[in-house]
């Protein structure tokens, strides 16, 4: 019984499209989730939002103490920088004490000599002091006997006054009995070996023969073996110690200090008016014992670690006010250190703080109508889910569902489906009787499914893949049941008719068949992979003209897709690291017996295979659109190639090529630019499809104002031979191997290789023999007056330019 179509099929798309949204029992917990989880978005964000806010509080609050601690370490820079400055200064003093040292050995020891090196050394130490201002007084102190007589001492020790003099305070003084030796060398000296003692330091103490309050810095001298031979000292003046500290930088509310290590205020530093509250913060610090916290290291070396390393922190409490204490240890064993308080640090963030508060409200409220957005959004984005997995004409689920559905089970059977003439039913009667075409389909697809699923452990899914193609999926079927489910299948729909506007139509179909359990890996794209079988069995199906066709995984046709992608792949990776390589195959010139001319042939050097022919992969190069690409490469090696070389050269070109605006431009840049136009030859494949000659003949107009001339390639392969000769004007006629290759035995294509030459001779037009393989077929080539000969029995294509010692004289 002929079916009539429905003439307003869009209603029933729209009941289609609209059937999940009328299912309460969907729709409700649906969108009851949706609302909990904008709910827990806009708790989340908000939390957010606090948290990223209390971040930037804290980022603050972070930056403002980096710059108090670049502050400090700016200052305790300062102060080490000083302070290792003198401990260079007594090494040096000690080197220049040790010098002495050795001079007095070398020279006679005569009252005169030592009387001079006295003066010399004194003049050095005068000298020294003089040069710094900030070193109130040196000195050398040798052990008894050392450059003096036995029992006496000689010390040098010279101090500046007030005004500036420098005056000898003793020369003659024993230096344990000094006020640094106690507070340096200590009760160390005498029991252990000074050689390892590097620079050592004292506190600062009172000197009363100078009068001032000095700090002193000590360094052993020695002899070759380490033995002791005295001490070199310089003293720091005090007043140079409260001039470090007093220029560096402090805000109203900070402060600085530098103690000794016996905890003693050295100075201080700070922009308070009340001095009583300077003092309050002094004591502070002093009670706080930092000289014993921060000193890891016993007293006299000095700690060369990095100032990061010797930093410290703690809170300070003055009367109530909490500071942040940071404190390190010197060269010397002082201690520095800076306070800022804490309300201070805390004070600048406060007006970020009330921004962020404002900042917080606002984005609730944002949040808030955001929230009510999404949660719009949403519903409309499930229904556009929904619509994506749904053809639109058909309401029928669609590939994306169908590749979807796949990946739930592993022993799935695809049918696919095909209407047969469906381009000639569009084409004919328009696109509504094919849409009308398609529903019938549909409704007589389901109606079958529903008294026909018996081979199947459940009813077959149906889908609409493409404009004529439909889809079933089942799972649990052998091959022989799918078999006679499918053949009446098609039979059930042939015998149905659709009627369009009193147009009667058939439902022909073609099917292809897989199975799933066909793929043993079964990896992730295993329901790609069997869409792809069936599809490629549906192909086969319509190609031989059968109802159904089950795919044969024994005729390896993916295989063959992935040799493609391989050599796809090959080639592109060849383009990208250069590995296109020129060969270079000798003409060989029959009438004068010498080699002038050279095919240039394409290689691709790869690692596994060697060097591999074009006719692997040209084909594949089309497909992909990288044989242009190709041509390009070949027409700047081989251009670059005979550059220097006096032999003429052929380049293959195809139709592609020559219409290729970009090959044609890099050809005559060339061209231009190398001046070899009259040794270039241009092979045109004589098999390629032509589509216009207009074309190609300006091509060959543009390229023989050059000099350059042209060739047809495999001539006798194609079907308008002496048509082409006809409207080309070419130079060459390189006649095709198919017919040279026989040529000894076959007499049939003797008599048309023949003919050809003939036919060549009367048009003026030279003739290349290819795949001249052996003596015997030259010997005929020759006989029938060919003018070149190519082929394995002159050279085949290498690397190099073989045949040179054959080259025109």
């Amino acid at each position: 019984m002929p079916i009539k179509p429905c003439h307003r099929p869009l209603s029933g798309r729209l009941l289609s499209r609209l059937d999940f949204w009328r299912d309460n029992c969907a729709r409700h917990p649906i969108l009851g989730l949706l609302f909990l989880l904008v709910t827990f978005f806009a708790i989340g964000m908000f939390l957010l939002s606090r948290l990223n806010l209390s971040y930037s509080q804290e980022a603050l609050y972070e930056l403002r103490r980096a710059q108090i601690r670049d502050e400090f370490f700016t200052g305790l820079a300062r102060i080490e920088a000083r302070q290792i400055a003198l401990e260079r200064q007594v090494t040096t003093l000690a080197t220049i004490g040790e010098t002495f040292y050795r001079l007095s050995l070398e020279k006679q020891d005569t009252p005169e000599v030592e009387h001079e090196l006295r003066r010399q050394l004194e003049k050095t130490l005068q000298t020294l002091l003089e040069r710094d201002a900030g070193i109130s007084g040196t000195g050398l102190w040798y052990q008894p006997g050392i450059m003096a007589p036995t029992d006496e001492c000689y010390a040098p020790y010279l101090v500046k006054t007030e005004a500036g003099d420098v005056t000898i305070q003793s020369q003659s003084a024993d230096f344990r009995r000094t006020g640094w030796f106690d507070l340096t060398l200590g009760k160390a000296f005498g029991r252990n070996s000074v050689s390892h003692m590097r620079v050592l330091w004292s506190p600062v103490y009172y000197d009363e023969a100078t009068g001032r309050a000095p700090l002193t810095l000590a360094k052993p001298m020695t002899r070759a073996g380490g033995e002791l031979i005295g001490v070199a000292t310089i003293d720091w003046d005090s007043e140079q110690i409260v001039d470090l500290v007093s220029v560096t930088e402090v805000t109203q509310n900070s402060f600085s200090f530098l103690n000794d290590r016996n905890n003693r205020n050295l100075s201080s530093r700070s922009q308070y008016d009340d001095p009583v509250q300077e003092q309050k913060i002094i004591d502070a610090v002093l009670a706080a014992q930092l000289s014993k916290i921060a000193v890891n290291t016993p007293p006299g070396p000095t700690d060369r670690r990095p100032p990061e390393k010797r930093l410290r922190t703690r809170k300070l409490d003055v009367g109530g006010r909490l500071y942040e204490l940071y404190y390190a240890k010197t060269p010397a064993g002082m201690i520095y250190g800076t306070g800022v308080p804490h309300d201070e640090i805390d004070r600048a963030l406060a007006p970020m703080r009330d921004i962020n508060h404002r900042i917080l409200l606002i984005t609730g409220s944002a949040l808030l109508v955001l929230s009510l957005y999404l949660l719009y959004r949403i519903i409309q984005l499930l229904r556009e889910l929904q619509a994506s997995y749904t053809d639109v004409l058909t309401g029928l689920p669609n590939r994306m569902r169908l590749l979807r559905d796949l990946q739930d089970r592993r022993d799935a059977c695809l049918i696919l489906l095909n209407l047969n003439r469906f381009k000639e039913i569009n084409s004919l009667f328009g696109n509504e009787c094919g849409n009308a075409v398609l529903l019938a389909m549909r409704k007589q697809l389901r109606a079958f499914i529903r008294t026909h699923a018996y081979p199947f452990e459940r009813s077959p899914e149906l889908y609409r893949l493409s404009s004529d193609e439909f889809a079933l999926l089942s799972y649990g079927a052998a091959e022989s049941r799918v078999a006679t489910f499918v053949r009446t299948l098609t039979e059930f729909l042939g015998a149905q008719k659709v009627v369009w506007q009193q147009q009667t139509l058939n439902l022909n179909a073609s099917a292809g068949i897989a199975f799933q359990s066909e793929s043993p890996d079964h990896d992730v794209a295993a329901p790609d992979r069997l869409l792809s079988r069936a599809t490629i069995a549906l192909s086969q199906a319509r190609e031989q003209r059968h109802r159904l066709v089950f795919y044969d995984q024994s005729q390896e046709i993916e295989k063959g897709y992935e040799k493609n992608i391989l050599w796809a792949r090959r080639l592109k990776q060849a383009i990208e690291t250069d590995a296109l390589r020129p060969y270079f195959q000798p003409l060989h010139d029959n009438r004068t017996g010498t080699f002038t001319k050279y095919e240039c042939l394409m290689r691709m050097e790869d690692p596994e295979h060697g060097a591999v022919t074009a006719s692997h992969f040209i084909e594949v190069a089309s497909k992909v659109r990288l044989n242009r690409q190709i041509t390009r490469v070949m027409v700047e090696k081989a251009f670059a190639a005979f550059a220097t070389e006096p032999f003429e050269f052929s380049i293959n070109l195809s139709y592609v090529d020559i219409s290729d605006p970009e090959t044609l431009a890099l050809i005559l840049v060339h061209l231009r630019s190398s001046n070899v136009g009259e040794r270039v030859i241009f092979e045109i494949l004589e098999s390629d499809g032509i589509a216009n000659y207009d074309e190609v003949l300006q091509f060959i107009e543009t390229v023989k104002c050059f000099g350059c001339r042209i060739a047809i390639d495999d001539f006798g392969t194609g079907y308008s031979n002496f048509s082409h000769l006809l409207k080309l004007n070419v130079d060459f006629i390189k006649i095709d191997g198919s017919l040279i290759r026989n040529l000894a035995q076959d007499h049939k294509a003797f008599l048309v290789t023949k003919g050809i030459v003939q036919f060549a001779q009367s048009m003026d037009i030279e003739t290349v023999a290819e795949f001249v393989h052996s003596e015997a077929v030259q010997e005929r080539v020759v006989a029938l007056g060919i003018d070149f000969s190519q082929g394995e029995y002159f050279g085949m294509p290498a690397a190099e330019l073989v045949g040179r010692d054959r080259q025109r004289g």
